[in-house]
């Protein structure tokens, strides 16, 4: 009896990579209650509490309604946590089980390992999105300025911040290195971005810091999208979020290529 000739793969794995990104994103829809509901809860308690504390004093924001200037940043900034929670909890669970490879073994190159990894958070960042901008509209007149500049950004900060996760799942020996991370970095960053107020307000010192923050252009560019405004450069902010991608996806695929904390 003959024995059957081996698969031809070829240059992409693509069936090897549609399996690993249905994984992932199969992994949090089993969990729903706590990666899609808890965001949209979250979300929209954060709406009324900043509404309500501040909506009477600071009335008018970028020509618009200050709730209607918080709720996009209120929804990117549901994409940030979600897609970097996302991948650093699946590398990590992988890690602490034992069953990372499980990952590793597949003819999958160290791009498809990135991509798979990547893409998962991705879906869970813009589907997050979804769900919490549909609730919002419920209870603020969003409309729609830009719809590419949405589209381009939402797809910046969930890829961006779905390789953060991977770097950091990689890096963390323990719940606490993660748990650092998001406490003292994305956190911090997350809210010192302008989601709540605009740069405009800062004292010179500190808006020029905020122009370093990654997540601010994320912010301004995703909310020039639904009300037309921006409180610094899209270009440059377009140019700056490009160039984070890049050079953190090369990070990323080093990482994986010399498994570093993976194959030890």
């Amino acid at each position: 009896m003959s024995l059957p000739s081996p698969r031809n793969i070829g240059r992409v794995n693509w069936l090897g990579l549609k399996t690993h990104v249905g994984k992932e994103i199969q992994r949090f829809l089993k969990v729903g209650l706590q990666t899609i509901i808890a965001p949209i809860a979250t979300s929209l308690i954060f709406l009324a509490i900043f509404s309500l504390a501040l909506g009477r004093a600071v009335q008018v924001i970028g020509g618009v309604s200050f709730i209607e200037f918080l709720a996009p940043g209120l929804v990117i900034m549901a994409v940030i946590q979600n897609s970097y929670n996302n991948t650093v909890s699946s590398v990590m669970v992988s890690k602490i089980q034992g069953n990372i490879v499980d990952v590793l073994m597949p003819p999958l190159s160290p791009a498809e390992l990135v991509l798979g990894f990547v893409a998962g958070g991705a879906v869970r960042g813009i589907l997050v999105a979804i769900f919490v901008g549909l609730a919002m509209w419920f209870f603020v007149p969003m409309q729609v300025h830009d719809p590419i500049f949405i589209f381009v950004h939402t797809l910046l900060a969930a890829g961006l911040l779905s390789m953060v996760g991977l770097i950091t799942g990689i890096w963390a020996e323990k719940f606490d290195h993660q748990a650092a991370i998001g406490n003292f970095i994305i956190t911090p960053l997350s809210f010192l971005s302008g989601a709540f107020y605009s740069i405009e307000k800062l004292p010179d010192s500190w808006g020029s810091l905020a122009l370093f923050n990654p997540f601010f252009y994320m912010i301004d560019g995703f909310r020039y999208g639904f009300i037309g405004h921006h409180d610094a450069s899209l270009t440059i902010g377009l140019l700056y979020l490009i160039g984070l991608n890049i050079i953190v996806w090369i990070l990323c695929y080093q990482l994986v290529v010399s498994g570093y904390k993976l194959k030890s």
